[in-house]
Protein backbone atom coordinates (compact mmCIF):
# COMPACT_ATOMS: atom_id res chain seq x y z
CA UNK A 1 0.00 0.00 0.00
CA UNK A 2 1.31 3.35 -0.81
CA UNK A 3 2.10 5.74 1.47
CA UNK A 4 -0.68 9.16 1.91
CA UNK A 5 1.02 12.25 0.72
CA UNK A 6 0.14 14.85 3.59
CA UNK A 7 2.26 17.40 2.44
CA UNK A 8 2.89 17.84 -1.16
CA UNK A 9 6.60 19.09 -2.22
CA UNK A 10 4.56 22.16 -4.51
CA UNK A 11 1.31 22.97 -5.87
CA UNK A 12 0.52 25.89 -8.09
CA UNK A 13 -1.50 28.31 -6.85
CA UNK A 14 -4.52 29.14 -8.99
CA UNK A 15 -7.75 31.34 -8.38
CA UNK A 16 -10.75 31.68 -10.49
CA UNK A 17 -9.03 34.43 -12.23
CA UNK A 18 -6.36 32.80 -13.45
CA UNK A 19 -9.14 30.09 -14.58
CA UNK A 20 -11.34 33.10 -16.35
CA UNK A 21 -8.15 34.49 -18.42
CA UNK A 22 -7.60 31.34 -20.07
CA UNK A 23 -11.33 30.79 -20.43
CA UNK A 24 -11.44 34.21 -22.45
CA UNK A 25 -8.51 33.06 -24.37
CA UNK A 26 -9.77 29.98 -25.30
CA UNK A 27 -13.31 32.24 -26.13
CA UNK A 28 -11.53 34.63 -28.62
CA UNK A 29 -10.76 31.92 -31.27
CA UNK A 30 -6.92 32.89 -30.83
CA UNK A 31 -4.76 30.72 -28.94
CA UNK A 32 -1.30 30.83 -30.01
CA UNK A 33 1.08 33.84 -29.53
CA UNK A 34 -0.52 37.23 -30.21
CA UNK A 35 -2.17 40.23 -28.29
CA UNK A 36 -2.40 38.35 -24.76
CA UNK A 37 1.74 37.29 -24.94
CA UNK A 38 2.67 40.98 -26.06
CA UNK A 39 0.78 42.48 -23.25
CA UNK A 40 2.66 39.72 -21.16
CA UNK A 41 5.60 40.65 -22.08
CA UNK A 42 5.09 44.59 -21.73
CA UNK A 43 3.60 43.70 -18.14
CA UNK A 44 6.71 41.42 -17.49
CA UNK A 45 9.02 44.34 -18.21
CA UNK A 46 7.16 47.26 -16.16
CA UNK A 47 7.86 44.89 -13.21
CA UNK A 48 11.32 44.13 -14.19
CA UNK A 49 11.72 47.94 -14.41
CA UNK A 50 10.39 48.81 -11.58
CA UNK A 51 13.40 48.51 -9.33
CA UNK A 52 15.37 52.02 -10.01
CA UNK A 53 18.46 50.34 -10.98
CA UNK A 54 16.53 49.47 -14.22
CA UNK A 55 14.66 51.39 -16.58
CA UNK A 56 15.23 49.86 -20.51
CA UNK A 57 14.73 46.32 -19.71
CA UNK A 58 12.40 44.26 -22.51
CA UNK A 59 11.04 40.89 -21.95
CA UNK A 60 10.43 38.10 -24.78
CA UNK A 61 8.03 35.21 -24.04
CA UNK A 62 9.16 32.02 -24.57
CA UNK A 63 7.87 28.11 -23.75
CA UNK A 64 10.56 27.26 -21.16
CA UNK A 65 13.34 28.59 -19.63
CA UNK A 66 15.73 25.74 -21.98
CA UNK A 67 14.60 27.52 -25.04
CA UNK A 68 15.24 30.99 -23.65
CA UNK A 69 18.49 29.84 -22.65
CA UNK A 70 19.52 28.36 -26.10
CA UNK A 71 17.89 31.94 -27.79
CA UNK A 72 20.14 34.23 -25.32
CA UNK A 73 23.22 32.06 -25.50
CA UNK A 74 22.88 32.56 -29.25
CA UNK A 75 22.65 36.02 -29.39
CA UNK A 76 25.41 36.35 -27.28
CA UNK A 77 27.54 34.34 -29.30
CA UNK A 78 28.11 30.99 -28.04
CA UNK A 79 28.77 28.78 -30.91
CA UNK A 80 30.61 26.17 -32.05
CA UNK A 81 34.86 26.76 -31.00
CA UNK A 82 33.19 28.71 -28.20
CA UNK A 83 33.28 27.86 -24.20
CA UNK A 84 31.26 28.81 -21.91
CA UNK A 85 31.82 28.73 -17.68
CA UNK A 86 29.01 27.08 -15.55
CA UNK A 87 28.30 25.04 -12.56
CA UNK A 88 27.70 21.53 -11.97
CA UNK A 89 25.20 22.29 -9.82
CA UNK A 90 21.92 22.73 -11.70
CA UNK A 91 19.39 20.98 -13.75
CA UNK A 92 20.89 19.98 -16.69
CA UNK A 93 19.38 22.26 -19.37
CA UNK A 94 21.84 24.91 -18.27
CA UNK A 95 24.93 23.20 -19.64
CA UNK A 96 23.30 21.39 -22.70
CA UNK A 97 21.89 24.53 -23.93
CA UNK A 98 25.61 25.16 -24.80
CA UNK A 99 26.31 21.84 -26.28
CA UNK A 100 23.07 22.25 -28.57
CA UNK A 101 24.96 25.03 -30.08
CA UNK A 102 28.13 23.21 -31.14
CA UNK A 103 30.02 25.26 -27.80
CA UNK A 104 31.59 23.31 -24.95
CA UNK A 105 31.48 23.64 -21.26
CA UNK A 106 34.14 24.57 -18.38
CA UNK A 107 32.58 23.97 -15.14
CA UNK A 108 33.15 26.07 -11.76
CA UNK A 109 32.54 24.64 -8.55
CA UNK A 110 30.01 26.70 -5.71
CA UNK A 111 31.08 28.13 -3.10
CA UNK A 112 31.19 26.37 0.25
CA UNK A 113 28.45 28.09 1.91
CA UNK A 114 26.13 28.55 -0.82
CA UNK A 115 24.70 26.23 -3.71
CA UNK A 116 25.68 29.60 -6.17
CA UNK A 117 28.78 29.39 -8.52
CA UNK A 118 32.33 30.52 -7.05
CA UNK A 119 33.30 34.13 -8.22
CA UNK A 120 36.66 33.15 -7.28
CA UNK A 121 37.07 30.02 -8.81
CA UNK A 122 35.64 31.35 -12.32
CA UNK A 123 38.43 34.35 -11.51
CA UNK A 124 41.04 31.39 -11.14
CA UNK A 125 39.79 29.71 -14.49
CA UNK A 126 40.33 33.24 -15.91
CA UNK A 127 43.46 33.86 -15.02
CA UNK A 128 44.83 30.62 -15.75
CA UNK A 129 43.30 30.44 -19.45
CA UNK A 130 45.65 33.59 -20.05
CA UNK A 131 48.38 31.83 -19.51
CA UNK A 132 47.80 28.51 -21.56
CA UNK A 133 45.13 29.89 -24.12
CA UNK A 134 43.41 26.84 -23.70
CA UNK A 135 39.66 28.09 -24.06
CA UNK A 136 37.69 30.35 -26.38
CA UNK A 137 35.29 32.02 -23.52
CA UNK A 138 32.34 33.21 -25.04
CA UNK A 139 30.17 33.95 -21.58
CA UNK A 140 29.64 32.79 -18.42
CA UNK A 141 26.44 31.56 -17.27
CA UNK A 142 25.79 31.99 -13.35
CA UNK A 143 22.55 29.95 -12.15
CA UNK A 144 20.77 31.56 -9.29
CA UNK A 145 19.92 28.45 -6.79
CA UNK A 146 16.69 28.40 -5.03
CA UNK A 147 16.34 31.82 -5.07
CA UNK A 148 19.53 33.15 -4.00
CA UNK A 149 21.66 35.36 -6.05
CA UNK A 150 25.11 34.76 -7.20
CA UNK A 151 28.00 37.14 -6.63
CA UNK A 152 26.98 39.04 -9.38
CA UNK A 153 29.26 42.28 -9.04
CA UNK A 154 32.40 40.09 -9.45
CA UNK A 155 31.12 38.40 -11.96
CA UNK A 156 30.34 40.92 -14.20
CA UNK A 157 33.66 43.12 -13.21
CA UNK A 158 35.45 39.74 -14.65
CA UNK A 159 33.43 39.54 -17.59
CA UNK A 160 33.92 43.07 -18.52
CA UNK A 161 37.63 42.29 -17.73
CA UNK A 162 37.79 39.18 -20.37
CA UNK A 163 34.99 40.61 -22.62
CA UNK A 164 32.49 38.54 -22.31
CA UNK A 165 29.09 37.97 -21.97
CA UNK A 166 27.01 37.10 -18.92
CA UNK A 167 23.61 35.08 -19.36
CA UNK A 168 22.03 34.45 -15.98
CA UNK A 169 19.98 31.28 -15.40
CA UNK A 170 17.32 32.80 -13.40
CA UNK A 171 14.85 29.97 -13.15
CA UNK A 172 14.78 30.24 -9.48
CA UNK A 173 14.55 33.80 -8.90
CA UNK A 174 11.73 35.68 -9.53
CA UNK A 175 11.58 38.11 -7.69
CA UNK A 176 15.38 38.41 -6.56
CA UNK A 177 15.35 42.76 -5.84
CA UNK A 178 19.22 43.35 -5.43
CA UNK A 179 21.54 46.51 -4.94
CA UNK A 180 21.97 45.70 -9.05
CA UNK A 181 18.37 45.36 -10.11
CA UNK A 182 16.32 42.17 -10.44
CA UNK A 183 17.96 38.70 -10.52
CA UNK A 184 17.97 38.31 -14.37
CA UNK A 185 18.14 41.93 -15.30
CA UNK A 186 22.03 42.70 -14.10
CA UNK A 187 24.07 40.44 -16.64
CA UNK A 188 23.53 40.68 -20.81
CA UNK A 189 20.44 38.51 -20.96
CA UNK A 190 18.56 36.27 -18.55
CA UNK A 191 16.00 34.03 -18.23
CA UNK A 192 13.22 32.75 -16.33
CA UNK A 193 11.13 29.36 -15.92
CA UNK A 194 7.46 29.65 -15.51
CA UNK A 195 7.70 25.93 -14.86
CA UNK A 196 4.51 24.55 -13.03
CA UNK A 197 6.57 24.93 -9.46
CA UNK A 198 8.13 27.91 -9.90
CA UNK A 199 7.10 31.20 -8.03
CA UNK A 200 5.31 32.24 -11.18
CA UNK A 201 3.85 29.49 -13.49
CA UNK A 202 2.35 29.65 -17.00
CA UNK A 203 2.20 25.69 -16.73
CA UNK A 204 5.17 25.50 -19.13
CA UNK A 205 6.83 28.18 -20.80
CA UNK A 206 9.44 31.44 -19.52
CA UNK A 207 10.74 34.89 -20.28
CA UNK A 208 14.05 36.49 -21.57
CA UNK A 209 15.10 39.51 -20.32
CA UNK A 210 17.46 41.91 -21.98
CA UNK A 211 18.50 45.65 -22.50
CA UNK A 212 20.32 45.94 -25.80
CA UNK A 213 17.83 46.01 -28.54
CA UNK A 214 20.24 43.93 -31.15
CA UNK A 215 20.14 41.44 -28.55
CA UNK A 216 16.27 41.03 -28.44
CA UNK A 217 15.70 41.67 -32.39
CA UNK A 218 18.61 39.07 -32.51
CA UNK A 219 16.11 36.74 -30.55
CA UNK A 220 12.76 37.76 -31.35
CA UNK A 221 13.26 36.57 -34.58
CA UNK A 222 15.16 33.20 -33.50
CA UNK A 223 12.37 32.54 -31.58
CA UNK A 224 9.95 31.64 -34.70
CA UNK A 225 11.22 30.00 -37.62
CA UNK A 226 13.46 32.99 -38.13
CA UNK A 227 11.00 35.16 -39.69
CA UNK A 228 10.75 38.92 -40.19
CA UNK A 229 7.54 38.71 -39.11
CA UNK A 230 5.33 37.41 -35.64
CA UNK A 231 2.32 35.23 -36.42
CA UNK A 232 -0.15 37.75 -34.63
CA UNK A 233 1.47 40.71 -37.39
CA UNK A 234 0.76 38.66 -40.25
CA UNK A 235 -3.24 37.84 -39.25
CA UNK A 236 -3.29 41.71 -38.23
CA UNK A 237 -1.67 43.76 -40.23
CA UNK A 238 -2.62 45.00 -43.45
CA UNK A 239 -0.54 43.64 -45.49
CA UNK A 240 -0.47 40.01 -46.95
CA UNK A 241 -0.65 37.40 -43.87
CA UNK A 242 1.87 35.19 -46.19
CA UNK A 243 4.26 37.59 -47.00
CA UNK A 244 7.24 36.75 -44.89
CA UNK A 245 11.05 36.24 -45.22
CA UNK A 246 13.06 33.85 -43.27
CA UNK A 247 16.05 35.78 -42.25
CA UNK A 248 18.25 32.74 -40.26
CA UNK A 249 17.31 29.19 -39.35
CA UNK A 250 15.47 29.79 -36.15
CA UNK A 251 13.43 27.82 -33.72
CA UNK A 252 9.53 26.85 -32.55
CA UNK A 253 9.96 28.55 -28.84
CA UNK A 254 7.27 31.11 -28.79
CA UNK A 255 4.59 31.13 -25.98
CA UNK A 256 0.92 30.54 -26.47
CA UNK A 257 -1.38 33.31 -25.67
CA UNK A 258 -2.85 30.53 -23.72
CA UNK A 259 -0.19 29.91 -21.07
CA UNK A 260 0.66 33.81 -21.34
CA UNK A 261 -2.96 34.39 -19.85
CA UNK A 262 -2.20 32.87 -17.14
CA UNK A 263 0.77 34.44 -16.87
CA UNK A 264 -0.59 37.50 -16.56
CA UNK A 265 -2.51 36.86 -13.58
CA UNK A 266 0.11 34.99 -12.08
CA UNK A 267 2.28 38.46 -12.42
CA UNK A 268 0.14 40.58 -10.41
CA UNK A 269 -0.06 38.01 -7.58
CA UNK A 270 4.29 38.43 -6.90
CA UNK A 271 3.90 40.25 -4.12
CA UNK A 272 1.31 37.44 -2.75
CA UNK A 273 2.81 34.53 -3.34
CA UNK A 274 6.37 35.84 -2.23
CA UNK A 275 5.17 36.77 1.18
CA UNK A 276 3.64 33.41 2.02
CA UNK A 277 6.84 31.45 0.50
CA UNK A 278 9.08 33.68 2.85
CA UNK A 279 6.27 33.10 5.67
CA UNK A 280 6.52 29.54 5.72
CA UNK A 281 10.52 29.41 5.17
CA UNK A 282 10.84 31.70 8.20
CA UNK A 283 8.98 29.06 10.45
CA UNK A 284 11.36 26.45 9.09
CA UNK A 285 14.41 28.57 10.20
CA UNK A 286 12.90 29.59 13.36
CA UNK A 287 12.51 25.34 14.14
CA UNK A 288 15.02 24.08 12.02
CA UNK A 289 17.30 26.04 13.56
CA UNK A 290 16.83 24.37 16.74
CA UNK A 291 17.77 20.96 15.82
CA UNK A 292 21.83 20.95 15.26
CA UNK A 293 21.83 17.49 12.95
CA UNK A 294 20.14 19.96 10.33
CA UNK A 295 21.67 23.37 8.93
CA UNK A 296 18.80 25.79 7.36
CA UNK A 297 19.52 27.05 3.95
CA UNK A 298 22.04 29.49 2.89
CA UNK A 299 20.32 33.25 2.45
CA UNK A 300 21.11 36.54 0.86
CA UNK A 301 19.72 39.82 -0.12
CA UNK A 302 16.84 39.63 -2.94
CA UNK A 303 16.08 35.53 -1.70
CA UNK A 304 13.11 34.92 -3.73
CA UNK A 305 12.86 31.33 -1.46
CA UNK A 306 11.53 29.32 -4.40
CA UNK A 307 13.34 26.63 -2.58
CA UNK A 308 14.00 25.26 0.69
CA UNK A 309 17.58 23.06 0.42
CA UNK A 310 17.56 21.55 4.31
CA UNK A 311 21.41 20.33 4.68
CA UNK A 312 21.68 17.36 6.63
CA UNK A 313 24.49 17.22 9.26
CA UNK A 314 26.18 13.46 8.82
CA UNK A 315 28.02 13.61 11.50
CA UNK A 316 25.34 13.53 13.70
CA UNK A 317 23.20 11.40 12.09
CA UNK A 318 23.55 7.36 11.37
CA UNK A 319 22.01 7.11 8.24
CA UNK A 320 22.79 9.14 4.88
CA UNK A 321 20.38 11.61 3.06
CA UNK A 322 18.94 8.94 1.17
CA UNK A 323 17.65 6.54 3.89
CA UNK A 324 16.42 10.61 5.46
CA UNK A 325 14.68 11.00 2.50
CA UNK A 326 12.78 7.50 2.49
CA UNK A 327 11.79 8.06 5.78
CA UNK A 328 10.31 11.45 4.94
CA UNK A 329 8.26 10.63 2.13
CA UNK A 330 7.09 7.23 4.16
CA UNK A 331 5.73 10.01 6.90
CA UNK A 332 4.13 11.27 4.06
CA UNK A 333 5.92 14.34 3.58
CA UNK A 334 6.94 15.55 -0.33
CA UNK A 335 10.43 16.24 -0.77
CA UNK A 336 12.40 16.78 -4.06
CA UNK A 337 16.41 16.72 -4.24
CA UNK A 338 18.21 19.91 -6.44
CA UNK A 339 20.23 19.31 -7.97
CA UNK A 340 22.41 16.25 -8.86
CA UNK A 341 25.62 17.81 -10.08
CA UNK A 342 26.02 17.22 -13.74
CA UNK A 343 29.43 14.76 -13.34
CA UNK A 344 26.96 12.49 -11.58
CA UNK A 345 25.30 11.70 -15.38
CA UNK A 346 26.96 9.42 -17.66
CA UNK A 347 27.40 11.52 -20.83
CA UNK A 348 29.12 14.43 -18.84
CA UNK A 349 31.22 12.14 -17.18
CA UNK A 350 31.98 10.57 -20.92
CA UNK A 351 32.82 13.81 -22.34
CA UNK A 352 36.05 14.82 -19.65
CA UNK A 353 37.60 12.31 -17.56
CA UNK A 354 38.61 14.54 -14.96
CA UNK A 355 34.92 15.62 -14.50
CA UNK A 356 34.83 13.81 -11.32
CA UNK A 357 33.17 14.71 -7.52
CA UNK A 358 36.78 14.61 -6.49
CA UNK A 359 37.48 17.92 -8.33
CA UNK A 360 34.15 19.47 -7.12
CA UNK A 361 33.93 19.23 -3.51
CA UNK A 362 31.53 21.89 -2.62
CA UNK A 363 29.08 20.61 -5.31
CA UNK A 364 29.34 17.08 -4.05
CA UNK A 365 29.17 18.03 -0.23
CA UNK A 366 26.07 20.01 -0.69
CA UNK A 367 24.42 17.50 -2.91
CA UNK A 368 24.85 14.59 -0.44
CA UNK A 369 23.26 16.62 2.21
CA UNK A 370 20.43 18.37 0.60
CA UNK A 371 16.84 17.74 0.52
CA UNK A 372 14.12 20.12 -0.75
CA UNK A 373 11.55 20.33 1.58
CA UNK A 374 7.77 21.46 0.87
CA UNK A 375 7.71 25.25 -0.36
CA UNK A 376 4.52 26.56 -1.61
CA UNK A 377 2.23 30.03 -1.71
CA UNK A 378 -0.77 27.87 -0.25
CA UNK A 379 0.84 25.24 2.00
CA UNK A 380 -0.49 25.94 5.37
CA UNK A 381 1.05 26.46 8.67
CA UNK A 382 -0.07 23.44 9.81
CA UNK A 383 1.43 21.41 7.00
CA UNK A 384 4.99 22.89 7.65
CA UNK A 385 4.77 21.74 11.46
CA UNK A 386 4.08 18.32 10.23
CA UNK A 387 7.02 18.24 8.02
CA UNK A 388 9.20 20.18 11.00
CA UNK A 389 8.23 17.83 13.31
CA UNK A 390 9.34 14.45 10.85
CA UNK A 391 12.28 15.80 10.23
CA UNK A 392 12.57 16.11 14.18
CA UNK A 393 10.99 12.58 14.79
CA UNK A 394 13.47 11.10 11.84
CA UNK A 395 16.11 13.17 13.57
CA UNK A 396 16.41 11.85 16.96
CA UNK A 397 15.50 8.37 16.06
CA UNK A 398 18.26 7.83 14.00
CA UNK A 399 20.93 10.67 16.19
CA UNK A 400 24.48 10.04 16.39
CA UNK A 401 25.34 12.80 18.87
Amino acid sequence: MSTKLKVPFSKASISEEEEKAVLDVIRSGWLTTGNVTLEFEKEFSNFMNSSVVNNNVQSLAVNSNTSGMILAMHACGVKAGTHVITTPYTFVSTAACAKHLGADVVFCDIEKDSYNIDADKIQEILEENEKTHKYNFSAIVPVHIAGTVCNMKKIMKLAKKYNLKVIEDAAHSFPSLTDMGYAGTIGDAGVFSFYATKPLTTAEGGMICAKEPALIKNMQMMRLHGMDRTTWDRYTSPKASWMYDIVAPGYKFNLPDILSALGRVQLKRTQEFYEKRKHIAEIYNREFSKLDFVEIPPDCQGNAWHLYLLRLKLDKLKIDRDDFSKQLQTSGIGISMHFIPLFHFSYWQGLDSSFTKENYPNAEDHFIRTISMPLWPDMTEEMAYMTIDAVKKIGMENYAG
